[in-house]
């Protein structure tokens, strides 16, 4: 599950495989931004992306699945927002900004394997423009993920694992776990989100 074919599999029928809705923590950290310009990269259906395109912000989506973007481009035409939109087809884990710069930049559960989220997120500071934002939420090791492969679980980390991938022009807001509770067939239960927020400081 860690490469786009995969990923273009489970994109590839009529049905909406997530929910739609924003990350609570999205919600929490942009709410309190000024909307400008924002990276959501490993956007998936496009829900993080609408959402902000809905606060005022101009968006690029981005993922390695080309029927995941596909999708999120319907979603976004039925929002109404596909004016605020764009989308980029890039792998994370080859992710390179190439001169390209927004005020907010997320990730939003995308786990590269064998604990390549510190390269990807010193990949994706690079997109980080000065006095901007980096929002990077994955899932932290919790018994409720289990029953998944040991590879799966390799790819979770906490939110102070990321710390080294962070230039020394990046101020740390928050590294922490926050609790989040996941909907599951048997009931609601509690899983933790690692969020990681940094500042890239003005260029002096």
């Amino acid at each position: 599950m860690f490469e786009p074919p995969a990923w273009d599999e489970r994109y590839a029928g009529q049905e909406r495989f997530w929910s739609g809705n924003p990350n609570p923590q999205l919600v929490a950290v942009a709410s309190g931004l000024t909307p400008g310009t924002a990276l959501d990269v490993g956007c998936g259906e496009g829900g993080d992306v609408i959402w902000l395109a809905g606060q005022g912000w101009t968006v690029t989506g981005a993922d390695f699945s080309a029927n995941g973007l596909a999708r999120a481009a319907r979603h976004a035409e039925e929002a109404g927002v596909a004016d605020r939109v764009d989308w980029w087809q890039v792998d994370a884990r080859a992710f390179a900004a190439d001169g390209r710069s927004y005020d907010l930049v997320t990730s939003h559960y995308l786990h590269a394997p064998d604990g390549g989220m510190v390269e990807v997120t010193r990949r994706l500071t690079d997109a980080v423009a000065p006095g901007g934002h980096l929002l990077v939420v994955g899932h932290a090791p919790s018994g409720e993920f289990t029953r998944m492969s040991a590879a799966h679980r390799k790819a979770m980390f906490l939110a102070e694992d990321l710390l080294p991938g962070l230039p020394d022009d990046f101020e740390v807001l928050v590294a922490e776990q926050r609790q989040r509770v996941l909907q599951r067939e048997g009931g609601p239960v509690e899983a933790e989100d690692s969020t990681l927020l940094a500042r890239r400081r003005e260029a002096s």
